[in-house]
């Protein structure tokens, strides 16, 4: 088992009044794993891939990575972060000053690769993904799908064995996001690493091999 989640319990403060978000998740994450989380907009869903991810804490309940017990205050959570998960949000956040190779080595060069070595990596990343033309490129020099690539480009640059992805496809046209989820697909097939999505999209259900809905903080298989 790579990660999981037991018993996840949030709430926020609106005002004077407490919103229960998850009400006692729970969630197990194998290897080659490609999971999908539907459910309404603002049911919960990009709270609780937060949660897995390390960015944010519950109220109760615990996150397992590789048998661990960590939270987003663990001492190492950014370590694991940036060593054992890979992050890709519907909005690409590249750094508009970064060229796309530059983008993708950055996670390595976070964690202390040369920046000639992480350089290249990501340009190996670039070739696979048959975007290695572009590698100079910045992301105002490139089109939506591109920059989506190119953040999926960067989630995977560290080899992590868990990629969360949180409305991936989800600012692009049909036939980018079509090529997104195919992406996803083809290198959790050959690259081996479990996937956790999130979408409000039901109809890409049939790409998941598990999935489940989150429905008033509880969430189902389905």
């Amino acid at each position: 088992m790579i990660a999981a989640a037991k018993n996840i319990v949030k709430s926020y403060r609106d005002s004077d009044q407490e919103i229960q978000v998850l009400r006692g998740c729970n969630l197990e994450i194998m290897p080659q794993d490609f999971i999908l989380i539907t459910g309404k907009s603002g049911c919960g869903k990009s709270t609780l891939l937060h949660i897995l991810g390390l960015l944010d804490a519950p109220d109760s309940g615990a996150i397992y990575i590789n048998g661990k017990k960590v939270s987003s205050l663990s001492s190492d959570a950014a370590s694991l972060r940036n060593l054992h998960l890979g992050f890709v949000f519907q909005f690409h956040y590249l750094v508009e000053d970064l060229t796309a190779a530059e983008n993708i080595a950055l996670p390595q060069m976070i964690a202390g690769t040369s920046s000639g070595k992480a350089i290249s990596h990501a340009r190996d990343m670039l070739k696979r993904l048959e975007l290695d033309a572009l590698w100079q490129r910045y992301p105002n020099q490139l089109s939506g799908g591109e920059q989506q690539r190119i953040a999926l480009a960067r989630a995977l640059i560290n080899e992590p064995k868990l990629v969360l992805a949180d409305e991936p496809s989800g600012n692009l046209d049909p036939a980018n996001s079509a090529g997104i989820w195919e992406l996803m697909k083809e290198l959790n097939r050959d690259l081996g690493q479990a996937f956790v999505i999130v979408t409000h999209d039901s109809d890409t259900a049939s790409k998941s091999n598990k999935r489940f809905e989150l429905s008033q903080g509880v969430l189902s298989p389905l």
